[in-house]
């Protein structure tokens, strides 16, 4: 059960960062990579915050005992 929570954690962190990035793109702060189709589409910035709480919620479950 260990592996498990192990994987959700790692799975989690990076939903995380992913989803930070595609909000970042969302709202035209971060231009990478420069000819990206998410830059300044608000879409992506709802997609984004969708998939950052989905890894904070992989993360609680797998710090959970």
């Amino acid at each position: 059960m260990g592996a498990v929570k192990a994987v959700m954690a790692i799975v989690g962190v990076a939903a995380i960062l992913m989803g930070g990035l595609w909000m970042l793109q969302g709202l035209d702060i971060v231009h990478w990579p420069e000819s990206s189709f998410m830059l300044g589409d608000r879409v992506w910035t709802r997609n984004g915050a969708v998939l950052a709480v989905a890894g904070i919620l992989l993360v609680w479950f797998g710090r959970k005992r």
